[in-house]
Formats: C-alpha cells, sequence, structure tokens
C-alpha cells in the first residue's frame, strides 16, 4: 500500500535516490523503507556508519508522517544502535505511529539487517524514537 503523498515526496527525495532507499509501503500510521549497505556507507570498521542507520530510520518516519497530505517535519530524534551491519546486507526500517496530536507525533522506528531483502526474520540493528510537527500545508 502507497500513499499518493509520501510517494510524490520519496519521488522527489534526491537524499532516498543517492543512497538507494526503497519505500516498500506507506500510510498515515505506518512506513517501510530499505536499502542495501555499500561500502560507502561504511566507516574505518567495515560496518555501516551510523548516520546512514539514523538517515533511513529517519526517512521511513518522514514517509509515514507526511502520507496524509499535511507537511509535517521531524522536530527530534535519538537511536540505539544494537548491533552492526555489514556490506551486502539489506537494511529494513519500520516506523510506526505511537501518538497523534493535532499537529504533534510520536513515532518508533525498528532497523534490521537481513542478508536478502524478502528477508522476514532480522536483527536489529537499531531502535529510534522521532517526533514529528504538522505545519499546515500540502506535501503535493
Amino acid at each position: 500500500m502507497q500513499s499518493d503523498a509520501a510517494r510524490t515526496m520519496y519521488d522527489r527525495d534526491a537524499t532516498a535516490e543517492a543512497f538507494g532507499i526503497e519505500l516498500v509501503e506507506s500510510s498515515a500510521t505506518r512506513a517501510v523503507t530499505r536499502m542495501q549497505v555499500r561500502a560507502d556507507m561504511c566507516n574505518g570498521l567495515d560496518v555501516i556508519h551510523g548516520g546512514m542507520t539514523f538517515l533511513l530510520a529517519d526517512s521511513a518516519m518522514a514517509f509515514a508522517s507526511n502520507a496524509e497530505n499535511d507537511a509535517a517535519f521531524a522536530t527530534s530524534a535519538e537511536i540505539d544502535w544494537l548491533a552492526p551491519a555489514t556490506p551486502g546486507q539489506w537494511l529494513t526500517a519500520v516506523a510506526e505511529r505511537r501518538h497523534a496530536g493535532a499537529r504533534a507525533a510520536v513515532w518508533d522506528v525498528t532497523v534490521t539487517a537481513t542478508a536478502e531483502p524478502a528477508d522476514t526474520d532480522g536483527t536489529v540493528v537499531a531502535l529510534f524514537r522521532g517526533r514529528t510537527r504538522r505545519v499546515g500545508r500540502p506535501v503535493v
């Protein structure tokens, strides 16, 4: 399932394109993104740089929070890195809305690593919590 607003936002997202982020699913309460870990995404220890994991989680939150065509921006976020991911693995970020007020929302994102993109049983590599605020203008 795809939200038209989230899909349009994704199609205009140069960062998602540059890093190979795929938008798998999007709705007002949930979004799924994924990307394959490349060598140029890794740090000097040959594991994915934490900022890349954050980018994927933040992107999932962004697509979900904008799915209703009411532009929303992140106001804060935190992440706990739990395990490394290595080149060739696939990272999948699942963003789920935990609270929605009139303008503000809270999101939890779980990032897992798998050998193949279709694998469903992965290692949790990060837990992300973010907050968004709607600004009262359309996405598209």
